[in-house]
């Protein structure tokens, strides 16, 4: 058995400390739960590996294809180019196209803890992206501990706000909380893709068929106030929640031929 902990790729975080000097009681208020330490066996990690060769041989076959309509991207590469941090949101059904459009960007995500992210992980990784293990369910405190540290370094974060678990559509604190500590702001993301398929899953993830229009519309950037308390997280959360949806509508139709 081997244990997988909260790390970001490329580097090692020690285990144990107290973080309540960083977050104070805001983590445990907001629903985040500390962190856990799981186990995998050497035929899980094998079968992760495999499968996740495979899962980026098809997504970057399928995003070749793709005829893609990018908007608002610039902010985001100026971002990467100073070395500013930003924290990106978009839905979690809805991350193929992204992963192909910043394919070796050097972009960091948020990969759960579970078996399904173990598999994940080793897409993103393949993608170019830098990864951060954890969530606001498992190993919560941690991960957005370390992600803020991340973001402050000037790290630009790929973050699914209604990840890992659901329910779909529906934005959680966490990249909240992240953009708070770190000082950064948050851009929000929709994205859509005619003709897909949307699997049976519980986040009705989008498969563009081959050769697809799509479309990657990012929005106006959001800030959380230093001071932000609970009322203006929930605030912020449902403006968020309403953007995204907005771009995806908006997204949804340049796909299926409206103009830009």
């Amino acid at each position: 058995m081997r244990r997988i902990e909260l790390a970001l790729t490329g580097s090692k975080l020690p285990l144990g400390g107290q973080f309540r000097p960083f977050w104070g009681g805001r983590a445990a208020e907001l629903g985040i739960i500390p962190l856990v330490v799981v186990e995998r066996s050497e035929r899980d990690l094998r079968r992760a590996k495999r499968l996740g060769k495979l899962g980026y041989a098809l997504a970057r076959g399928l995003g070749r294809t793709v005829r893609l309509y990018v908007e608002g991207w610039e902010p985001i590469e100026q971002h990467l180019r100073e070395g500013t941090g930003a924290v990106m949101v978009s839905w979690h059904g809805r991350t193929l196209i992204p992963a192909n459009f910043m394919k070796g960007r050097g972009v960091l995500a948020m990969i759960s803890l579970s078996r399904d992210g173990d598999i994940q992980n080793e897409i993103f990784t393949r993608f170019g992206f830098r990864t951060l293990r954890g969530s606001t369910s498992r190993g919560g405190v941690r991960a957005a501990l370390e992600a803020a540290r991340e973001v402050k370094k000037g790290a630009v974060l790929a973050f699914t706000p209604d990840g890992p678990r659901g329910p779909s559509g529906k934005f959680q604190p966490g990249a909240l909380l992240i953009a708070q500590k770190a000082g950064a702001p948050i851009y929000p993301a929709g994205i859509g893709a005619y003709p897909r398929i949307l699997l049976p899953t519980w986040d009705k993830y989008m498969i563009p068929l081959p050769f697809a229009r799509a479309a990657f519309l990012i929005g106006q950037p959001v800030w959380v106030p230093e001071d932000a308390d609970k009322d203006d997280f929930a605030r912020l959360a449902e403006q968020l929640e309403h953007t995204i949806n907005e771009l995806e509508a908006r997204a949804e139709a340049i796909a299926r031929g409206a103009k830009p």
